[in-house]
């Protein structure tokens, strides 16, 4: 069996994280205690939310200690089991280190059906990504038939699949990415009515020609200048899910339009959240966008790099817009 490696957090960052923010570290591969199981990585999960972690500030999860491993979604295949849940063979999903190897408490993972789809999509579409724009759209969005719902990050994991359950529940969407490909994604691959350029467009001028009847509900991935540019177009009693704020995450000051007098005059309900809220409900959700994607009523889009030497540029590829769809790396292959 190979040595281990893990990536550990080097520094904290300011502003946008470099190689320099991460270290590679050679270990020895774990001896199992009673009652754990070794896990081989296969896919690594990348997401924005790391770069909040990689700052020593109080947020809704701890942050990232100094010379220690990195820590975020991972779908792997257990190699040696000292527990009676998990034989060797089986796909789990967990939250664990950036390593190649993990000794696991079985209670902490869960066990992933390669009949469900692809044992990548654990980590997308049917997994923490999907799990969020469900709740999100659904619980605060409480999306109707006929409202105009507005999408940024629209291509991204969470924003795509967003999309989608909008579709299906009859709404009428506006995605707003970056790109002439990820616009064409949106559209024609996702079915959104409508998609803006945020990079290229007037995005103002852009949504108020695609929102003609204004905005229902706002699913905001990104905030800064995108966002600021939605709040004049909300209707009464509209709707923000606010999953994240990729544009300001590398930024120590952020400073936009204030939000109040369009919330107040639009008797608006803004409310953030992360997926971690809904936990109780998680085999809900799940069922929901399992029989949606049996049903090819959704569908997903990987972007995946590979090599285990390239998870953080994966990562630092998420905040220049290189994604489509759900970032991963594959470090393994399944055996």
């Amino acid at each position: 069996m190979a040595n281990n490696e893990e990536i550990q957090l080097a520094e904290r960052p300011e502003g946008m994280p470099t190689k320099d923010t991460f270290r590679y570290v050679e270990t020895e591969i774990p001896e199992l205690k009673e009652g754990q199981v070794l896990i081989k990585s296969i896919y690594i999960s990348v997401d924005p939310y790391m770069r909040g972690r990689m700052n020593d500030t109080k947020s809704y999860v701890p942050p990232y200690e100094l010379d220690a491993p990195i820590a975020g979604g991972v779908v792997g295949q257990v190699s040696e089991s000292k527990s009676d849940k998990f034989q060797k063979g089986d796909f789990v999903l967990g939250n664990l280190p950036w390593a190649r190897y993990n000794a696991a408490n079985p209670d902490n993972l869960q066990k992933v059906d390669p009949d469900l789809g692809p044992i990548s999509t654990a980590l997308g579409v049917l997994g923490m990504p999907g799990l969020t724009a469900y709740f999100g759209l659904i619980d605060i969005g409480e999306p109707k038939a006929g409202e105009t719902v507005v999408v940024s990050g629209a291509a991204g994991a969470v924003g795509s699949t967003v999309v989608q359950i909008a579709k299906i529940l009859d709404a009428r969407v506006v995605g707003i990415a970056g790109s002439p490909k990820k616009l064409d994604y949106v559209k024609n691959t996702l079915g959104a009515d409508e998609v803006v350029n945020y990079k290229e467009d007037d995005v103002a001028k852009a949504l108020e020609k695609a929102c003609p009847d204004g905005v229902d509900i706002y699913f905001d991935n990104v905030g800064g200048p995108v966002s600021d540019a939605v709040y004049p177009l909300l209707n009464a009693h509209a709707r923000i899910p606010l999953c994240g704020s990729i544009s300001s995450y590398n930024k120590k000051e952020d400073q936009g339009p204030r939000v109040h007098g369009f919330l107040v005059k639009s008797k608006a309900k803004m409310q953030g959240f992360i997926v971690g809220d809904y936990s109780d409900r998680f085999a809900e959700g799940k069922k929901q966008l399992s029989e949606w994607f049996k049903q090819d009523k959704l569908t997903f889009e990987e972007n995946v790099v590979e090599g285990f030497e390239h998870v953080p540029d994966a990562f630092l590829g998420l905040f220049k817009g290189e994604n489509l769809g759900k970032q991963l790396v594959k470090v393994a292959d399944e055996e």
